[in-house]
């Protein structure tokens, strides 16, 4: 059985999403501290963790901060009243997996959970893409430039999947941001870049070719 982790600082948010979580058949643990949900998150046993922002003390964007400094690959869905573009596009860059705005409905949360714990990910289809010298193994989340496979986070492996499966042709940062992040276009953010950059650090400078003023392109 799949497990959770709740962390939110109203007990009674807590406890309604453990609920729906178990009549789904997730077994849910939560939390309404935020250093007590970084301690339990930080022990691996979470296969995904649901997250709120604006709590006392340690509050979510430091949870988040810590737990992807030290478990990069932990999925983290952010449930939070904060709805604007740079409160979303800030905990993306951090690491967030998926970010849900408050008040919720029940139904989109669980399909969101749903899909993040599918064996294979949150795509479906083939379990192993190709596209020039890439290969990608959307089961194991690694992908491989010829040096043999590597791990990536779940916002590296739909940024990588969103390039191949566009690859030969050039990808703008605004389809790109609205495609893997769900979010408008913000020209003052670098999100998109930040990423790209660190699928090039595992996989190689000339695995994603910059296509100046443009975007980005993943050879076919």
């Amino acid at each position: 059985m799949s497990r959770v982790l709740v962390i939110d600082d109203e007990p009674r948010i807590v406890s309604f999403v453990r609920r729906a979580l178990g009549a789904d058949g997730i077994a849910a643990d939560g939390v309404t501290s935020g250093a007590r949900g970084l301690e339990l998150a930080l022990t691996g046993m979470y296969e995904l963790v649901i997250l709120d922002l604006l709590m006392p003390g340690m509050d979510g964007t430091s949870v988040l901060t810590q737990t992807m400094a030290r478990r990069p690959q932990q999925s983290v869905v952010v449930l939070s009243a904060l709805t604007d573009v740079e409160t979303k596009v800030r905990c993306f860059g951090i690491g967030a997996t998926d970010y849900i705005g408050k008040p919720f409905a029940l139904a989109e949360l669980l399909a969101r959970v749903r899909a993040r714990l599918r064996p294979n990910g949150s795509v479906g289809g083939e379990a192993l893409l190709t596209a020039g010298g890439l290969r990608m193994d959307v089961r194991r989340r690694t992908a491989d430039a010829g040096a043999g496979p590597v791990s990536i986070s779940d916002r590296e492996f739909l940024l990588l999947q969103h390039l191949m499966s566009h690859a030969g042709d050039v990808c703008t940062r605004e389809e790109i941001l609205a495609d893997v992040w769900g979010c408008s276009f913000d020209p003052a953010t670098n999100v998109v870049d930040v990423y790209v950059g660190r699928l090039r650090s595992k996989l190689g400078a000339y695995a994603v070719e910059t296509v100046r003023n443009v975007g980005y392109c993943v050879h076919a």
